[in-house]
């Protein structure tokens, strides 16, 4: 199928009820594009959906629920595009969003990986909680946006109408170089879900690739479709994936200190989870770290021998935030 550049691949697992929603406006505006379905093996009737409503999507069919990481690393095995357009189930897209990420991949190739605008479904003013307009993390981890900073979700009044250099682009639309996908081994499968986008644009970033964001290229996603921003199994999979994407990434000689303040910084998270009454909310913090050291030694000899010490944005957006009372991205 290899005659366009660029793959979209939407990673599915019992959601039909979304692909009948949001798969329209992507085959409606992606001419450029070869459109795949990636399932995880649903046990609900998207199969059946995408036969009889999407018939020039081709499906991708996995054994096996493979979560976002490793359910994305078996599809794309067999995907042979130049480009991947890796795109959430409840992402809605515009007329021409495919237009500028192309011109960027082929004009610009120092560029491994792009992130488009990302605005909220339900308000479509706001930017939208997962990318917003380009990530950044913090020297202990932590991820925001422009656009987005912990629970601050700024207005789109165009002020980040630009394209710039980010330091991670957004898993719910996700495009990267099929070659700089494979020779990363794509995402890391132990992660399952959450933040693995973000070391994935981590490990690039230290082999020198670069990540931009543009706003020409606009897209709408719902949110928390699949994991809600309340569910305790997304703030363990968060917090532990977080510390070992650290490990993995973190030069060698701010590596121990900087995860002993990442450590504490997690414990007064926890104790502020009860201090809102979200027992459920500290005890997975107290499973990840757990989860975390048993992990440990395996994920230090996954680190290479490329780190780039200038990886941060900001020292602490913890202090910016709650002490300093900074709410918005600078």
């Amino acid at each position: 199928m290899k005659d366009k550049k660029i793959a979209v691949v939407i990673l599915n697992w019992n959601g039909a009820k979304l692909l009948e929603q949001f798969l329209p406006s992507v085959v409606a505006f992606s001419d450029k594009a070869n459109i795949y379905v990636a399932d995880n093996a649903s046990t609900d009737h998207s199969i059946q959906v995408i036969q009889a409503q999407f018939p020039s999507v081709t499906i991708i069919q996995n054994d096996g629920n493979y979560g976002f990481a490793n359910g994305y690393n078996i599809a794309l095995k067999n995907v042979e595009e130049d480009y991947y357009a890796l795109v959430n189930s409840d992402i809605e897209v515009t007329e021409n969003w495919l237009s500028p990420i192309l011109s960027i991949f082929d004009t610009e190739p120092k560029i491994a990986i792009i992130q488009p605008k990302i605005l909220d479904y339900k308000n479509k003013d706001n930017f939208e909680y997962a990318g917003a307009a380009g990530g950044f993390i913090d020297k202990y981890g932590f991820p925001f946006c422009r656009g987005r900073v912990f629970e601050t979700i700024e207005k789109d009044n165009h002020q980040y109408d630009d394209e710039r250099e980010i330091f991670w682009a957004s898993g719910a639309c996700f495009f990267i170089r099929k070659e700089v996908y494979r020779k990363l081994n794509g995402f890391d499968g132990d992660f399952f879900a959450h933040q693995e986008e973000i070391d994935l644009c981590w490990r690039a970033f230290n082999l020198g690739y670069k990540v931009k964001y543009t706003y020409k290229s606009v897209v709408y996603h719902v949110g928390g479709a699949t994991l809600n921003q309340g569910n305790p199994h997304k703030t363990y999979l968060n917090f532990r994936n977080s510390l070992l994407m650290m490990v993995k990434n973190l030069p060698k000689d701010q590596l121990f200190s900087t995860l002993f303040i990442r450590l504490t910084l997690d414990g007064q998270a926890g104790i502020h989870f009860i201090f809102q009454g979200k027992l459920s909310h500290c005890i997975a913090v107290l499973k990840a770290h757990c989860s975390f050291y048993l992990l440990l030694a395996k994920n230090l000899k996954k680190r290479n021998t490329h780190q780039n010490k200038h990886y941060y944005h900001t020292k602490s957006i913890v202090y910016n935030y709650f002490i300093k009372r900074i709410t918005l991205f600078q």
